[in-house]
């Protein structure tokens, strides 16, 4: 497969899965800002989510229309969902030859869905929750095709390491910040909507209460988001997918970087199997989780250096 249509597939994946993630995240933000009687605060969410300047975007942290227009909307946003879709849009049209009609089909449909100026009016004027569910159905939508559609190969292990390395990173980042707040309003610990709130962010609100009978804990829930293998959206699960996806693109033609980049993924996958939860909530959550997060980047740059070096 041609360097160039490996990276197309492989950003596409990644840019479909970083807006999937945003936009549960803005709806159970929202959701939340709703609930509260106290003055509810959107800087985890900008933290997460803004490639910009931090300090000017925490002058509309309190105004939650404000906030999602800019994530879901702005077009000088880089990182909005609306710039994000078009990227993703972009890659797929360069390799249309290479992924289901009916895949193009979803994905262009999610790129006009976005454009439509309506959803600007239930972000200013209606219910927000309206519009980001118009856009989570069209994600829905586009993985479900995916999964069923695309063939068995190359071009689909491509895709499924970019979503599962954006997936990865995502928690992550989700878990250190929300924990980091912690650190300088301890209150939290006991806030039982603070931890429904991460969890339904993350989509393991219910399978926390399946898991675990005795109530909302700190340790309980890193588990649960670096650990649990039946969690698809945990830290495991993902390097679990990335290694089983990347096995199938070794070729003795380029043996010597497929061994490289395997050793990596392993020594990784490693790093989260045989971690200790005691450890991590021991004062040493944020430098782990600094930690894994760096070598989630440092595939990705191998992948584009080996893989990806000639598009």
């Amino acid at each position: 497969m041609l360097s160039r249509v490996a990276s197309s597939l492989y950003w596409l994946s990644r840019y479909v899965e970083r807006s999937d993630g945003m936009l549960r995240m803005l709806k159970i933000n929202y959701a939340s800002s709703q609930d509260t009687i106290q003055e509810f605060t959107w800087k985890p969410v900008i933290r997460i989510f803004s490639s910009d300047d931090e300090n000017e975007l925490l002058n509309i942290q309190h105004d939650s229309r404000a906030v999602i227009e800019y994530l879901l909307l702005n077009r000088e946003n880089p990182n909005s969902i609306l710039n994000i879709v078009t990227l993703a849009r972009e890659n797929a049209r360069s390799v249309q030859e290479h992924i289901p009609k009916d895949l193009w089909q979803c994905l262009n449909e999610y790129y006009h869905t976005v454009k439509d100026e309506k959803l600007l009016w239930y972000v200013q004027k209606d219910d927000p929750i309206t519009a980001l569910d118009i856009l989570i159905k069209q994600i829905m939508l586009y993985n479900g095709t995916a999964d069923s559609a695309m063939e068995r190969g190359e071009s689909r292990s491509f895709m499924n390491i970019g979503k599962h390395l954006e997936r990865g990173i995502q928690s992550v980042d989700i878990l250190d910040i929300k924990f980091s707040s912690i650190s300088s309003n301890p209150d939290l610990l006991t806030d039982i909507s603070y931890w429904k709130h991460l969890l339904l962010s993350l989509g393991g609100y219910e399978l926390y209460l399946k898991t675990y009978r005795q109530g909302f804990d700190a340790k309980n829930i890193i588990e649960l988001v670096m650990l649990n293998n039946d969690f698809p959206r945990s830290a495991l699960y993902a390097m679990n997918n990335i290694e089983r996806y990347f096995k199938r693109l070794k070729s003795e033609s380029n043996i010597e970087h497929y061994n490289s980049l395997s050793f990596k993924i392993g020594r990784l996958k490693s790093m989260i199997t045989y971690s200790s939860v005691n450890t991590m909530n021991e004062g040493q959550l944020h430098h782990y989780l600094t930690e894994i997060r760096a070598e989630l980047f440092g595939i990705g740059n191998l992948l584009n250096e080996y893989y990806f070096a000639n598009s």
